[in-house]
């Protein structure tokens, strides 16, 4: 059971999709009670509700009211072997993001790196679920000699929310980066204190975006957590969180802004 204090406020923007396409949740606005739903993997779901497991690491089970199970940073294991999910996606960044052998019976495998020297483009439909993503830069061991647009911001689009995961994130994003991603109800942000990014910044880029609740994700120690969590005060209020999983919907994202700390457990 892990006590934590989080500040994040409700942004809009978003670009509308054809007729043909799913509606961008990323145009909508959240309203409702102030509640997060304990959740059971495979489990039925109620209509608009969206069920998201903490698998470890950087990898996160999305399932949707349609039946979708997407994967995050697909590594290659999630826990049950029987269990094939519809999507995956990978970041380069290292091993634990990405897998050089998917398992061969998952329909959608998205990279999020492109041909060298040009950057992945993702817009994608499986189910009920939207897949897009925005591109950033990957530093160097030392700062320098990083990949241009080696990581990817995927954002997952479904019963009018719009949950974005923040991969291996290097830098405070840019103005356009911001625009590209528009609203964001659930995020998924690492917090490893270095790895990825410093307290600070990546503090301010979880203010800037704006969500109604954060997962945090890439953390390794209570110490690091920690370490972000105290760049998050003051305001915050408090939330306790139990277990791997979570149930948010539209109507159910707290009203005022959350942090929810999940304990990581592979697919049963």
């Amino acid at each position: 059971m892990l006590r934590l204090w989080v500040l994040v406020w409700l942004g809009f923007a978003g670009v509308a999709c054809a007729e043909t396409r799913i509606q961008s949740a990323c145009q909508a606005m959240a309203v409702g009670e102030a509640r997060v739903i304990p959740a059971a993997f495979g489990a039925p779901l109620a209509e608009g509700n969206v069920r998201i497991r903490f698998l470890g690491h950087a990898s996160f089970a999305l399932e949707t009211p349609g039946g979708t199970l997407a994967i995050t940073d697909y590594a290659g294991f999630i826990g049950n072997p029987e269990v094939v999910p519809d999507v995956v996606t990978m970041n380069i960044a290292h091993d634990t993001h990405f897998t050089p052998t998917p398992d061969p019976r998952i329909p959608l495998v998205l990279k999020g790196w492109g041909p060298l020297g040009l950057p992945a483009q993702i817009d994608e439909e499986i189910g009920d679920l939207r897949i897009r993503n925005v591109t950033s830069d990957l530093r160097g061991p030392f700062g320098e000699g990083g990949r241009k647009d080696g990581n990817s911001i995927f954002l997952f689009e479904v019963a009018g929310l719009c949950i974005g995961h923040l991969g291996h994130l290097h830098q405070v994003l840019s103005d356009p980066q911001h625009a590209a991603i528009g609203r964001v109800d659930v995020l998924m942000v690492p917090v490893d204190g270095g790895y990825t990014m410093d307290p600070d910044s990546m503090a301010a880029v979880v203010r800037r975006l704006h969500a109604r609740l954060i997962l945090p994700m890439h953390w390794f120690s209570a110490k690091g957590l920690s370490a972000f969590l105290a760049r998050m005060q003051p305001g915050f209020e408090l939330v306790i969180g139990t277990g791997a999983e979570v149930e948010v919907s539209l109507q159910s994202l707290p009203r005022r802004p959350t942090i929810l700390v999940l304990d990581p457990s592979p697919l049963p």
